[in-house]
């Protein structure tokens, strides 16, 4: 028999429970624990993560801007005038600098820096300071050689102005970081592009252990409708004319009338926009658009054009211009400089009377004067694509005192910038149409080009009216106060003015004036617009002094090298004649007045003959010519229209001496027909098909 196991009963431990207990609290402490944790991940993770990696990165990394490279500005014949070139420029990392004050006193004499300034930058910043920017290769090569942890190059686009200061005021200037401050680099944002990004990565140490870039987008490039020879001789042509008169500035403007199109925009003084930080203010100023003065009398455009546009007068009109004398509204008003008692309209404009201008601005009348000078773009921005245009200063009628319509008619109590009144003057030689005058031709990146607008234009007077006008400012430079103006080999017409500037007191200086010519070139069929203004000349203080030969030197030039025919022929003799026969053109032969002159013929060098002279004489009134009284006279023939073998055997029945120009049939002569010689005289008689 099997023995038998006692059976053993183990009881539970008294500490059972307790034990039991707290494993159930540590596990439902755990529990929790772990619940909160992940609530916490998952907040983290869910709802603040992206919170937190923009914490993350601001801390981590840091980002440059890098300024894109700005498109290039070119003139109409595709020459540079402003474009960017990839230079060096220095940073730093600080945090990566062991000795701050060794490396600033080591880098700021090499790149002629303050090495307290930069030392001072090195502190502020751990992780990005900008040491200098765009520097020379020089300095680049300066920087190698010393050999610094923590220094580092980053590219960067340069602006640079090859023609230096051609065209300055123009183009404008940019900034270190090159962002444009003046001119079409300011004003012309598509020039400017998208800028790029350098992204730098730090770690806790602030050490950079990597960077990438992003190279932003180049801006567009620019095509100009100026003509860099024509710039340089309006330019060269103005700083002339401002050195020898003293005078503490200028401008010129040379234009395409039939476009609209700025051929040529100078200012004085001028700058160099590679160092504009050297310059001054006022050379920085882009005197075309933004100079407003009061134009004098070549604002008698306005005048005229309107008077004849009314039908209120014709160029023939004989007006009594009481010897230089008139009384408006208690205030007495005195040409300035010689004094004249009866004028033609035309010769009232061509010798500037004022009394005469202001009596026919009386015909007009205020209103009607007001919305002339409006018309013409007066009062109101050109909107050419240049930033700073003033609009002028024009006061409604409603201001206008007692003798306001006669101090505005002849260029006072107004304000016009030099582009209005280019404009104004392009209207009458294109035929009667104001156009917008335009600065930029083309814009393009790539093969895209942007499709600009076309120029606007509007009529303001009839084409008869601007033929009119023409004829008469031909007069000007013919016989008129704009004799300095002539432009060898073609014909040219325009206006002088002289504008007293006001002084200190408040009251018009006798001393300080704005000297201006304005005109164009060739008379039937202009090809270019032209206007100079000299501010405050010293010496001489007319227009016609100072600026009309400016005026005929520029034009000069630019017909010759544009190629534009001539059609005033270099062999045409010169002469000194009264005003009528001084008229080559057979327009003029209906001229009312001719002043009594001693009339000399000044052959051509061609055919040298010695002058003859004839005294004064009487004024016949049917023909406006003057009557010699010494001797028996002839009367000069109308050759217009005949045959060289015709014109040869009349001369020769009357006993003329026949001077001959061209072949064809005859197209001018001198003197005009009609006029009284004596037997024997010389006669030039040109010819065309």
């Amino acid at each position: 028999m099997a023995p038998q196991r006692a059976a053993v009963l183990i009881s539970p431990s008294p500490e059972w429970p307790r034990v039991a207990n707290r494993s159930l609290v540590l596990g439902g402490v755990l529990a929790l624990w772990m619940a909160g944790l992940c609530a916490r991940l998952y907040q983290l993770e869910i709802f603040e993560y992206v919170e937190l990696v923009g914490r993350a990165q601001r801390q981590q990394q840091r980002t440059v801007e890098v300024a894109p490279e700005r498109g290039t500005i070119l003139d109409r014949q595709m020459h540079p005038l402003a474009m960017s070139l990839a230079v060096e420029s220095v940073y730093a990392v600080p945090s990566e600098i062991h000795n701050r004050e060794l490396v600033a006193n080591l880098l700021a004499p090499v790149l002629e820096l303050d090495p307290n300034d930069l030392l001072d930058r090195f502190n502020t910043s751990k992780s990005f300071c900008w040491v200098k920017r765009k520097i020379s290769s020089k300095e680049v090569e300066r920087v190698l050689n010393l050999n610094l942890s923590g220094v580092y190059f980053q590219k960067e686009m340069k602006r640079f102005y090859p023609k230096g200061e051609l065209a300055a005021p123009v183009l404008g200037y940019v900034g270190v970081d090159d962002k444009g401050l003046a001119g079409l680099e300011y004003g012309f944002k598509g020039i400017e592009g998208k800028p790029g990004r350098v992204l730098l990565n730090e770690d806790a140490r602030r050490q950079s252990y990597q960077s990438s870039d992003w190279g932003g987008h180049a801006g567009q490039n620019v095509v100009l409708t100026l003509d860099e020879n024509i710039q340089y001789i309006a330019e060269k042509v103005l700083a002339q004319t401002v050195e020898k008169f003293h005078a503490a500035g200028g401008t010129a403007i040379v234009e395409n009338p039939n476009t609209g199109e700025i051929l040529a925009m100078a200012g004085e003084p001028n700058f160099d926009p590679n160092s504009y930080s050297n310059s001054s203010p006022e050379a920085r100023q882009d005197r075309p658009v933004s100079w407003v003065y009061e134009p004098g009398s070549i604002f008698k455009i306005v005048t005229m054009s309107a008077a004849l546009e009314e039908k209120l007068t014709t160029p023939n009109e004989v007006i009594d211009c009481q010897m230089g004398s008139i009384t408006i509204a208690g205030h007495v008003i005195h040409d300035d400089g010689k004094r004249f008692g009866l004028l033609t309209v035309a010769d009232v404009l061509a010798h500037s009377s004022d009394v005469g201008a202001i009596k026919l601005g009386l015909r007009l009348g205020d209103d009607r004067l007001y919305r002339y000078i409006r018309n013409f773009g007066f009062g109101a921005k050109t909107n050419i694509d240049l930033p700073g245009e003033e609009r002028g200063l024009l006061r409604p009628t409603s201001a206008w005192s007692g003798i306001s319509i006669g101090a505005i008619s002849m260029g006072q109590e107004v304000g016009v910038t030099p582009v209005q009144l280019i404009s104004a003057y392009s209207a009458i030689a294109n035929g009667g149409i104001l156009i917008q005058p335009r600065i930029v031709r083309d814009v393009y990146r790539g093969t895209s080009h942007e499709a600009l607008p076309p120029a606007q234009g509007r009529r303001i007077v009839s084409e008869q009216t601007a033929a009119t006008m023409r004829q008469m400012f031909e007069g000007v430079i013919d016989h008129g106060t704009g004799k300095s103006a002539r432009v060898e080999g073609y014909t040219a017409g325009g206006k002088t003015g002289t504008a007293q500037k006001i002084d200190a007191s408040g009251h018009y200086s006798h001393s300080h004036t704005v000297a201006s010519f304005v005109g164009f070139a060739p008379v039937d069929k202009p090809a270019i617009a032209i206007l100079v203004s000299i501010d405050s000349p010293v010496g001489a203080i007319y227009g016609a002094e100072v600026a009309a030969p400016a005026f005929a030197s520029i034009a000069q030039q630019t017909l010759s090298y544009l190629n534009v025919p001539q059609d005033n022929p270099s062999s045409i003799p010169q002469v000194a004649l009264s005003a009528a026969a001084v008229f080559p053109r057979q327009q003029r032969r209906n001229s009312a007045v001719t002043r009594n002159k001693n009339l000399e013929f000044a052959e051509s060098a061609a055919s040298p003959v010695q002058p003859v002279s004839y005294t004064q004489g009487a004024r016949d009134p049917s023909r406006g010519t003057v009557i010699l009284n010494d001797g028996p006279l002839t009367t000069v023939p109308d050759f217009a229209g005949m045959a060289v073998r015709v014109v040869v055997e009349k001369s020769q029945e009357l006993g003329f001496d026949l001077k001959l120009n061209g072949s064809g049939v005859g197209v001018e002569q001198i003197p005009v027909a009609g006029a009284k010689v004596p037997p024997g005289s010389s006669i030039w008689v040109r010819f065309g098909r």
